[in-house]
């Protein structure tokens, strides 16, 4: 568990988790759920208690409901395992979240076949574009580490997609004692889809009620940026993951690290606000752990800031802010 006493400490504290040292005190659980939910709430009875440091390894279904098996166990959108009950975790904290591995554990998955209706002008979708929209189902090539579809018109031209496993949905449950449909992003994380929630990054979620309650689910075997169909390619998922805690680590949106960047998302509708949200936390982010004042920080962003579009489909849209390391201040 790490306290967060001063900025230097929270950053030494961040690195340590990005490099996945492990806790003396870790135990490594198997979790196969039994329940599944299609709402973040504090109101789902803990599935598993776990402790800082803790792994779990488990297993996703596809946001329709079906396991690896193609069996229909839940029902859509994108139903979730846990909540995990984290010993410590109090309001105000930060939950630490490493994903050690996601894996897809089917030979095929799904996606819709003509782009939402955000995505692309009014115009086009009402006089010119296809009207129906039909699920493409794909055929998933574990060696070859690619996806292609199984429609003959389609494969006939020769679409081929390479792998980048994610997750669409990590979250804990809302402030307010809100419930909060699985469809959705906010500031406890959710249905985000940022495609670049993949094996390796540590995640970091504000903690709203007692034992934070960690949501995961909603497995993608690769998603484009924006999210443009309105779904990516939809699998069930052998997921791996352990847990820490910043103590008083007060952040307002989710956080991610990865090997080279620091992300922030922000999640609204218009768009702008979303963007908004992603700024003003990276840079508050910049001034409390990286050492910059707002002049400074306003500086390194303007020059040296990157944004993505994460998705356009949700109830909420997502902004993804992003700080490539090589710029931070040692």
């Amino acid at each position: 568990m790490i306290r967060s006493t001063d900025a230097h400490l929270l950053v030494a504290a961040l690195a340590m988790t990005a490099a996945s040292v492990p806790s003396l005190a870790q135990t490594t659980h198997q979790f196969e759920a039994t329940e599944y939910y299609n709402t973040f709430s504090f109101s789902h009875p803990p599935a598993l208690r776990i402790r800082p440091g803790d792994r779990v390894v488990t297993r996703t279904i596809d946001a329709r409901g079906r396991d690896w098996n193609g069996t229909q166990v839940a029902e859509g959108p994108n139903p979730q395992i846990g909540p995990f009950y984290v010993e410590g975790a109090e309001p105000g904290d930060v939950l630490v979240v490493r994903l050690e591995k996601i894996e897809p554990n089917r030979d095929w998955a799904f996606s819709s076949t003509v782009l939402a209706p955000y995505a692309a002008d009014p115009s086009f979708l009402r006089y010119e574009g296809e009207h129906e929209q039909q699920s493409e189902r794909w055929d998933v090539d574990s060696v070859a580490r690619v996806a292609r579809p199984s429609t003959p018109a389609l494969r006939a031209q020769h679409i081929e997609i390479p792998f980048r496993p994610m997750l669409g949905c990590v979250a804990v449950a809302p402030p307010r004692k809100e419930a909060v449909w699985t469809a959705t992003p906010g500031v406890f994380g959710g249905n985000l889809d940022y495609f670049g929630m993949v094996e390796g990054v540590t995640v970091m979620l504000p903690v709203f009620e007692p034992g934070a309650l960690l949501f995961i689910g909603d497995g993608h075997v690769r998603q484009g940026e924006g999210e443009v169909l309105g779904n990516a390619l939809e699998i069930s998922m052998d997921v791996e993951f352990s847990v820490d805690l910043i103590k008083g680590g007060q952040i307002g949106w989710p956080r991610l690290e990865t090997e080279d960047a620091i992300i922030v998302l922000g999640s609204a509708r218009p768009l702008l606000q979303a963007l908004q949200h992603a700024t003003t936390e990276l840079q508050r982010w910049l001034m409390t752990d990286y050492g910059y004042d707002e002049r400074g920080s306003s500086l390194l962003m303007g020059h040296a800031m990157e944004y993505e579009v994460v998705q356009v489909v949700d109830p909420h849209f997502t902004i993804a802010a992003k700080m490539p390391k090589s710029f931070l201040t040692p």
